[in-house]
């Protein structure tokens, strides 16, 4: 069985997107694939086939490699509640939180649990696909890691080390990273990629001939700016602040960027619609009056995520809105925002307490430990959705006998305001239902092309693994990965 490592020079440099071309590139060569995180920190998570979650990342590369999302293709999920805080996620269920002070004490009990969920996906496939997290060159991580180097020599599996040209200063990186790391480790290191070049390759010539010498490691690849990346769902939220708002005479739906927003990519289908102009509104900017719709995104700490909404006086914009005679609808821990309390009685997200909700749906909820991880189905609008709740908390009131969607299973769910301009849901991954994001938009004044989001997904990942097959030596890492 073969096994390869993507590591990076740093974060953000495309080790996920490459992670999930190489497996889709692998699987049109026929082979069985699975990719695999050690260690992951996100608030974009998916719900697995065997009732836990995973970093959306993994979830996209096990779509890329044709398999189930599991929760052994990201054994550790680190989802950051608060600064210094993190609730910690091990084979897809929650065991607890993680904080500064105990930190690296507890990753390096996580080691057995890593390599545990890695032996069984190799059991199942021909080629593991390997995505680190971070750079090795952090060595102030290097003790107790099991993200990049503590796993690549506890599991025995070579790396290819991902540089990012866009950013600029890629030799150093490169040359930085051999330079820093300790050579058990440099070892482990059997060749690099030259990632979101812009431009003739041919002009780097000597700067990758310069790797090369300064590295010793052999160049694999110049890869070209992937344009199919943006039609893929992101899982940092660093890249949000980056998406450009259309120009033109579009319908504005606005999204708040919270500090602990979560599963984002719910919004990534209205990408595809040309009658939307999608707008995640960042920190120290007001929300558009102009807006159409305001969406309320889920969060990984809602209390805290709501009290630094009223912060930025996003309160205020919603509540005018609403006045204006405009919809608002929320997801998840936008949803409960919506109500007129939430409590958290048993201090799940931090001190035990209760904060008044925006007051728009008559509900109120109430946090539990109990988690609702599942898969679920149903329709909304008169449209049939498939979608996934991931949530604590139970929400109850008058607006929930208007439940905004009836599931397959006989149960109703959300609620609907009596004047019907506000409403609220559970299910996240309701809009890749290409009918129910139509009615959602026709209900402001819109017109959809009815794109298949999930068509358009798996285009792109065709699209970059065809990149990855001109401009990467493929032949090259599958020997790496079977003759290290």
């Amino acid at each position: 069985m073969a096994a390869i490592m993507l590591q990076g020079t740093g974060s953000d440099v495309g080790k996920s997107v490459l992670v999930a071309g190489l497996c889709r590139a692998l699987v049109r060569r026929g082979y069985r694939v699975r990719p695999f995180k050690p260690q992951n920190m996100s608030n974009n998570a998916a719900v697995t086939i065997d009732g836990g979650e995973i970093g959306r990342a993994q979830a996209l590369q096990a779509l890329a490699a044709g398999a189930e999302p599991h929760s052994d293709m990201n054994p550790v999920l680190l989802k950051p509640q608060a600064d210094r805080t993190s609730q910690l996620v091990v084979h897809g269920q929650v065991r607890g939180s993680l904080h500064a002070g105990n930190f690296r004490t507890a990753r390096r009990q996580l080691l057995d649990a890593v390599i545990e969920s890695y032996g069984r996906l190799r059991q199942q496939c021909d080629i593991v696909v390997v995505e680190g997290a971070g750079s090795p060159a952090e060595i102030n991580l290097r003790a107790g890691d099991i993200a990049n180097m503590g796993f690549a020599r506890a599991a025995d599996v070579p790396v290819i080390l991902v540089g990012d040209i866009d950013r600029g200063g890629v030799i150093a990186a490169i040359a930085g990273t051999k330079a820093v790391i300790d050579p058990a480790d440099a070892a482990m290191i059997h060749g690099f990629l030259i990632n979101k070049f812009r431009g003739d390759p041919a002009l780097f010539e000597d700067g990758y001939r310069q790797i090369e010498q300064l590295s010793g490691w052999r160049g694999l690849g110049v890869i070209p700016w992937l344009d199919a990346t943006a039609r893929l769902p992101s899982e940092d939220a660093v890249v949000l602040e980056r998406r450009p708002s259309r120009s033109g005479e579009r319908l504005i739906i606005a999204c708040p960027i919270l500090p602990r927003i979560s599963n984002f990519d719910d919004l990534d289908p209205f990408k595809l619609e040309p009658a939307i102009d999608l707008v995640m509104v960042p920190p120290g900017r007001p929300i558009p009056a102009e807006a159409s719709l305001i969406i309320l995104p889920g969060s990984k700490a809602t209390i805290a995520d709501l009290c630094a909404l009223r912060r930025e006086g996003w309160d205020i914009d919603i509540l005018a809105h609403h006045r204006r005679g405009k919809p608002v609808f929320g997801i998840c821990g936008g949803y409960q925002m919506l109500g007129r309390s939430i409590a958290d009685p048993d201090g799940i997200e931090g001190p035990p307490g209760t904060i008044e909700g925006l007051g728009l749906l008559d509900v109120e909820t109430r946090l539990t430990r109990a988690k609702s991880l599942e898969s679920v189905s149903g329709s909304a609008h008169g449209q049939g959705f498939g979608g996934y709740e991931m949530h604590v908390g139970i929400t109850a009131g008058a607006d929930c006998a208007r439940p905004f969607a009836e599931l397959a299973d006989g149960r109703v769910d959300g609620a609907v305001s009596a004047d019907g301009r506000s409403s609220g849901t559970y299910v996240h991954g309701l809009f890749a239902s290409a009918k129910l994001r139509a009615a959602m938009i026709a209900t402001i004044g819109g017109q959809s092309t009815g794109q298949d989001y999930n068509l358009s997904v798996n285009r792109a990942l065709d699209e970059i693994a065809a990149q990855l097959e001109q401009h990467a030596d493929i032949d090259a890492i599958l020997a790496i990965a079977n003759n290290h």
